[in-house]
C-alpha cells in the first residue's frame, strides 16, 4: 500500500479518536473557546502525529539481544521490471492512490468555487471600503467570511442591526481562519465521515459563542431567538462561512443560550482526556510498527504461497562463554549502520530461488569472538536452501570487527544475529 495512503488512514484513525474524545467529555460544556481550540488543535495534530511513531520493544529472537536492524534484499527482473513501469501508471498498487487523488481534486475544485464565489460577491457588492455588504438574490439573511459581512436587503433595520451585531463577533475571534483550516483537512480526508462531524461541531461551536456575547450586550434573549426563528426557511448555507441563519443549528443554538454556564474548573476535564490520548497514540503507533516491513514487502509484490520451511537449524554447541549481552558490544567498522549496508551490498537474490517465487525472511546467528572474527554461523530460520546458502555466504564473508566485545575488562565471544528478507518486486 502507498506510504500517503498509509498516513491518511492513521490520520483517520487520529481524527476519529480525537472526536470521541470531544464528543464524550467536552462536547455539552459550554466553554466554547476551550472547545474551539481543541477541535482546532485535534484537526492540526491528526495529520501531524502519522509522522512519528512510538517505538515499542518487542524482540524478534529471545535468545539473541543483539539482533541488526532487518535487512530487504529484492530480486529485480530488469526486462520485466521496465515493462511494467512503462506499460501504465494505473496498476493493482496504484488504483487506490488515483481514487484518493480524485475525490482530494474534486474538495479542492469545491472549495476554489465556493472562494471565487465569495470574491465575485465582494467585488459586486462592496461600496466605499466598507466591511458591511447588502446584497439581495441569496436565500440567506446573512454571513460573514474573510473580513466581511453580508446583509440580505430584504431584512428590517433593526433585523439588520442584530445580525450585523453578531456576524462582527465571527470576524473578531476569526473564524473564517478556523473554517478554511477544517475546509483544508476535508480535502485531504474527504473519505473520512468524522472529518464532516468536525467541521460542523467547529461552525457550531462558533454560533455559540456569536449568540453568547450578542446576549451578553444586552439584547432581549427571547427577542433573539425569534430573529433566528424568522430566518430559518431562508438559508443558504456557504460552506465556508459563518451563517446566521444555518437551519440545522438553530434548535441546539437556542438550547445552549439557555443552558447554565460550565465553570472554569470544567477545563480539568482535559486532564482525563490526555491519558486517553497518549494510549491512543501508543495503541495506533504500535500498530502501524509491527508489521512495517512486512508491508514494505507487501507494496512492492504480493507474495506467492510459500514453500514449507526446512526446519531450524538447532542451537547445539551454546558456549557458556559466549555471551548475550556484554559490558561494550563489539564494534564493526563504521558502526551497525555500516554492518547492516556491507550485508545489504554484497547479498545477491539467487535466480533459482526467484524463478520459483521464493521469497521470506531468513535469519542468521553468529559470534563475533574475543578476537573480532565471525564465527559459528548457523541458520535460526530458514526459508529455502538457495536462500539460506546465500545468507550463510555473505555472513561468512563479513570482515573483522575492529572491537570485539568486552565484560569485566575481558574481551569475550559475543552472540549477534542478523534477519535478512528476501523480497521478490
Amino acid at each position: 500500500m502507498n506510504a500517503a495512503i498509509i498516513h491518511m488512514i492513521k490520520a483517520s484513525l487520529y481524527l476519529a479518536s480525537f472526536y470521541l474524545v470531544y464528543r464524550v467529555f467536552l462536547s455539552h460544556d459550554t466553554l466554547y473557546s476551550r472547545n474551539r481550540k481543541y477541535l482546532l488543535t485535534a484537526a492540526i495534530s491528526s495529520l501531524i502525529l502519522p509522522f512519528f511513531t512510538i517505538r515499542i520493544s518487542e524482540p524478534l529472537v529471545s535468545e539473541f539481544q543483539a539482533m541488526l536492524s532487518e535487512i530487504f534484499i529484492f530480486y529485480r527482473d530488469d526486462v520485466q521490471t521496465a515493462s511494467a513501469e512503462g506499460s501504465s501508471f494505473i496498476g493493482s498498487q496504484n488504483w487506490p492512490v488515483l481514487v484518493y487523488l480524485a475525490g482530494a481534486a474534486v474538495f479542492a475544485l469545491k472549495f476554489i468555487a465556493d472562494l471565487a464565489e465569495l470574491i465575485w460577491l465582494i467585488s459586486r457588492h462592496k461600496r466605499n471600503g466598507s466591511r458591511i455588504i447588502r446584497f439581495r438574490g441569496l436565500n440567506t439573511a446573512g454571513f460573514s467570511a474573510f473580513g466581511h459581512i453580508f446583509i440580505n436587503e430584504r431584512l428590517s433595520k433593526a433585523e439588520a442591526k442584530d445580525i450585523v451585531k453578531h456576524e462582527k463577533n465571527h470576524l473578531a475571534h476569526y473564524h473564517s481562519v478556523d473554517i478554511t483550516i477544517i475546509e483544508i483537512v476535508k480535502i485531504l480526508q474527504w473519505f473520512n465521515p468524522v472529518v464532516y462531524l468536525f467541521g460542523r461541531s467547529l461552525k457550531a461551536i462558533h454560533e455559540y459563542q456569536a449568540d453568547e456575547e450578542c446576549i451578553s450586550t444586552g439584547i432581549n434573549p427571547g427577542k433573539y431567538q425569534q430573529l433566528l426563528l424568522n430566518q430559518i426557511f431562508n438559508s443558504r448555507v456557504f460552506t465556508i462561512t459563518n451563517s446566521f441563519s444555518n437551519p440545522s443549528l438553530i434548535k441546539k443554538r437556542m438550547i445552549m443560550m439557555t443552558k447554565k454556564r460550565s465553570r472554569a474548573l470544567t477545563n480539568l476535564k482535559l486532564l482525563m482526556v490526555l491519558p486517553v490520548i497518549a494510549a491512543m497514540m501508543i495503541v495506533i503507533s504500535s500498530c502501524s510498527q509491527k508489521s512495517k516491513s512486512e508491508q514494505e514487502a507487501e507494496m512492492l509484490a504480493p507474495p506467492p504461497p510459500p514453500p514449507p520451511p526446512p526446519p531450524s537449524t538447532a542451537i547445539d554447541d551454546d558456549d557458556p562463554n559466549t555471551f548475550e549481552v556484554v559490558d561494550q558490544m563489539p564494534v564493526f567498522a563504521g558502526g551497525d549502520m555500516a554492518l547492516v549496508k556491507y550485508i545489504s551490498e554484497h547479498t545477491n537474490y539467487p535466480e533459482a530461488a526467484a524463478k520459483k517465487g521464493i521469497q521470506g525472511k531468513v535469519i542468521v546467528r553468529f559470534a563475533v569472538e574475543a578476537d573480532g572474527s565471525v564465527e559459528r554461523i548457523k541458520i535460526l530460520k530458514g526459508v529455502d536452501p538457495d536462500l539460506d546458502r546465500e545468507a550463510l555466504r555473505v555472513v561468512g564473508e563479513l570482515p573483522d570487527f575492529e572491537k570485539p566485545g568486552v565484560k569485566d575488562g575481558k574481551n569475550v565471544a559475543v552472540w549477534y544475529a542478523v534477519p535478512i528478507n528476501f523480497a521478490l518486486r
